[in-house]
């Protein structure tokens, strides 16, 4: 199972939406909230050029936000990214 990392902010619609659909996945994942440590906001942005959330990594290849998510979804390729990721569920 790949590692899954969801930068986000727990009053972000987007954010929750896009962890919903992980767990519907039965994807494990770490959640980093941004939203009062500025530190890990900067590494966040760091690693992918963006500043809004959610920002997904799968297997350490940035996925995009909420958006980009659902669009490989709905292509298919996300059950791919994700390598069956197990029954487990994110905290």
């Amino acid at each position: 199972m790949p590692d899954v990392i969801v930068y986000m902010k727990a009053m972000c619609p987007y954010s929750r939406q896009a962890m919903a659909l992980l767990r519907e996945k039965g994807c494990a994942f770490q959640k980093v909230d941004v939203a009062n440590d500025e530190q890990r906001r900067e590494e966040m942005m760091e690693r992918c050029g963006r500043h809004t959330v959610p920002q997904i990594f799968i297997a350490g290849r940035h996925i995009g936000g909420c958006d980009d998510l659902y669009a490989l979804e709905e292509c298919g390729e996300l059950d791919a990214l994700l390598g069956g990721a197990g029954a487990s569920t994110a905290p």
